[in-house]
């Protein structure tokens, strides 16, 4: 049987940000507990003598391309929009040691999409990236869906 299967994972990392130019709160730096859903789709691998059988993606392989694009980056970052001027952005490094200057309002949507991106080059042959659901709070996500940007 070739059945198409998704399979999902969670990560959580710690993250600050500040939004250039915003009308409201969120123009000051402050930061959230982020919850990420990763979700990919594949037929699993049919081969008895792979130790991948039976999986469309090993879970640990998952975590690894997650790790390295995304909580490995922004965990415990200051994540800023390089529409600040020089000035600003070089007092903001000298606040955190670890600010990451994106080229993007470092909104929910914004960062989901962003993520997408980077797990997109990552995925072996035949794992087809979904969805991903980004929690910025306990009750605010933004969603990315494979089926919407193609």
């Amino acid at each position: 049987m070739s059945s198409v299967i998704r399979v999902t994972k969670e990560f959580g990392f710690e993250m600050a940000h500040a939004l250039f130019n915003h009308d409201g709160p969120c123009r000051n730096v402050h930061g959230h507990s982020y919850r990420l859903f990763v979700t990919v789709s594949g037929v699993p691998l049919n081969d008895p003598a792979s130790p991948k059988n039976g999986m469309v993606i090993d879970f640990s392989d998952l975590k690894r391309i997650v790790r390295d694009e995304i909580i490995d980056r922004f965990d415990h970052a200051f994540v800023i929009s390089d529409s600040y001027n020089i000035e600003k952005l070089d007092r903001f490094r000298e606040l955190s040691a670890n600010t990451l200057v994106v080229n993007y309002q470092p909104t929910c949507e914004n960062l989901v999409s962003d993520f997408a991106g980077r797990i997109l080059k990552r995925l072996p042959e035949g794992v087809r990236l979904l969805s991903l659901k980004l929690y910025e709070t306990a009750s605010s996500y933004a969603e990315w869906f494979a089926s919407d940007n193609e």
